[in-house]
């Protein structure tokens, strides 16, 4: 298959389609509204259900879809480099509570599938983090210390299985990789057959914090619940603002076929070259070929050149894999907070019934899985060795965030700035498959022209907060590069914190927005 035959979407998703749940459309009185089907939505929901609470999840869009539908699925509590920081910065009971968290989520993991007999292509691998930079050779031994320290079952090794030299790895053994959409989907039939609900298609755009809570829908319908989880990757509520302590990123997938035995045998992944990212996954009934799965390419969403990135990411696979016959591309978004650690827990200090889960920096299987017990034990009342660590109320101390926090704000605030004070090219320039964002009747819009040569505009305005969106030509949407909002050619909203599309705009065209060539 060549490149320009790639298939343009999540194997994942191909793989594991799944049915549909209604959209919510009469008031609804539950104990817990969980806001987002994604795996730290679907988790603590499955949990609470069985903790004997009625619980309804409330999804944009489809379950398990977006983020989760699109990762590469590691399970494991070897997060690149983060122990050694965490030991400086937390302290060793910080870094031994983040590893027992993480851990205690697999294995809990495991045994939920087990348990419901969950056909997920559970696989056992080590999960390494390598670089082939004989200058960070050091940065990785250290690193080994402080996992070993925290409780991992970590070492420094020189061999992997990877088809070239590396400098050095950290290794852990007995982590997991598997199929999150046939995990996930599974837990959703089961938590329905317990009596939990599910609601796709159905937008939140209001939350009232009362006793009990009331959410108002993009329906009209209400959702009354004495306690209300925000597992929308990135919080829609704004009023903690969390969005001062978050930093959107994307990365891409490239994915294809391998000998098997030509499996490297283990999860990899390296800071080096803007992150590369190495597993493979079953593939087929005659177990003659991997799914071979390349991750790479760390970016703001609505800065550079997609296309290019892709390119680079593939021909990286070609080089070290010269047999991948790639079939899939496709992109993933994830929120880094400027602490290092994610954020699980009351949504404010003032809040008393509702929660968030957020922040997991590329690592939401594990992330989202540890989140779902630590907000059961907190809504049931149970005790949770690592609330602390998590609570997104913590005060850090001003030399620990200061710097990543400061750096996050000056990037919102260039683009907020400079974004408004670029030039824009003339809309006949414009070529057909391509968007820009253009001067036109007094403002900034964001116009696409399609193959036919159709011409469709929107505000160039992020519904979010207001910064300009960008074209990502290679996935065909709007991007916003402050907070990651997405959405495609008509403005409709494809990831969040947005929850409003983007208005609809005239440009020479009929009243949709839409205009011929010409």
């Amino acid at each position: 298959m060549t490149e320009n035959q790639q298939v343009s979407g999540s194997y994942w998703l191909q793989t594991a389609p799944g049915g549909r749940h209604a959209a919510l459309t009469g008031d609804l009185d539950v104990d817990v509204a969980v806001i987002g089907g994604g795996i730290a939505g679907l988790c603590t929901a499955w949990e609470l259900t069985r903790a004997g609470k009625s619980v309804a999840v409330l999804e944009a869009g489809r379950i398990a879809a977006s983020v989760t539908g699109h990762t590469t699925a590691k399970v494991t509590a070897l997060h690149s480099l983060i122990y050694d920081k965490l030991r400086r910065t937390r302290g060793s009971e910080g870094a031994r509570l983040y590893a027992r968290s993480q851990s205690e989520a697999i294995e809990h993991a495991a045994e939920v599938a087990a348990g419901l007999g969950i056909d997920c292509d559970w696989e056992r691998r080590s999960a390494y983090t390598f670089t082939r930079d004989a200058g960070r050779v050091e940065e990785l031994r250290a690193e080994a210390r402080a996992a070993r320290e925290a409780g991992l079952p970590a070492s420094f090794v020189t061999e992997t299985g990877l088809p070239f030299p590396v400098a050095g790895a950290v290794e852990v053994t007995g982590q997991a990789q598997f199929h999150p959409r046939k995990y996930l989907l599974a837990l959703a039939d089961d938590l329905v057959a317990r009596g939990g609900r599910i609601h796709e298609d159905t937008t939140v755009l209001g939350l009232d914090e009362g006793e009990p809570c009331r959410l108002s829908t993009e329906s009209g319908a209400t959702v009354t619940a004495r306690d209300v989880v925000v597992a929308t990757h990135y919080p829609i509520f704004d009023r903690a603002l969390l969005f001062t302590r978050l930093s959107p990123h994307r990365e891409l997938v490239v994915a294809g076929t391998v000998p098997a035995d030509q499996d490297p045998g283990g999860m990899y992944i390296t800071p080096d070259e803007n992150t590369r990212s190495v597993r493979t996954a079953p593939y087929g009934e005659d177990g003659t070929r991997r799914l071979l799965m390349i991750t790479g390419e760390h970016f703001t969403p609505g800065t550079g050149d997609t296309r290019a990135r892709f390119d680079r990411l593939a021909a990286w696979a070609r080089e070290h894999f010269p047999d991948v016959e790639l079939t899939h591309r496709w992109a993933t978004q994830d929120n880094s907070p400027t602490d290092t650690v994610p954020l699980v827990g009351p949504l404010h200090h003032g809040a008393r019934h509702t929660y968030v889960a957020t922040g997991f920096a590329g690592w939401g299987m594990s992330g989202g899985m540890m989140a779902s017990l630590l907000l059961t034990a907190q809504i049931t009342g149970e005790e949770c060795a690592w609330s602390g660590l998590y609570d997104p109320r913590r005060l850090a101390p001003a030399v620990r965030e200061a710097p990543s926090f400061l750096k996050t704000q000056a990037e919102v605030a260039r683009h907020f700035v400079g974004d408004r004070l670029r030039p824009s090219p003339p809309v006949e320039a414009l070529p057909p498959g391509e968007g820009a964002v253009v001067r036109a009747d007094g403002g900034r819009l964001a116009v696409y022209r399609d193959e036919d040569g159709a011409l469709h505009a929107v505000s160039a305005r992020c519904t979010h907060l207001g910064c300009l969106v960008d074209f990502n030509s290679a996935e065909r949407a709007w991007e916003c590069p402050c907070h990651g909002s997405r959405f495609d050619i008509d403005g409709k909203v494809v990831q969040g914190p947005a929850t409003k599309p983007l208005e609809r705009r005239h440009i020479g065209g009929d009243a949709e927005g839409r205009a011929p060539a010409g």
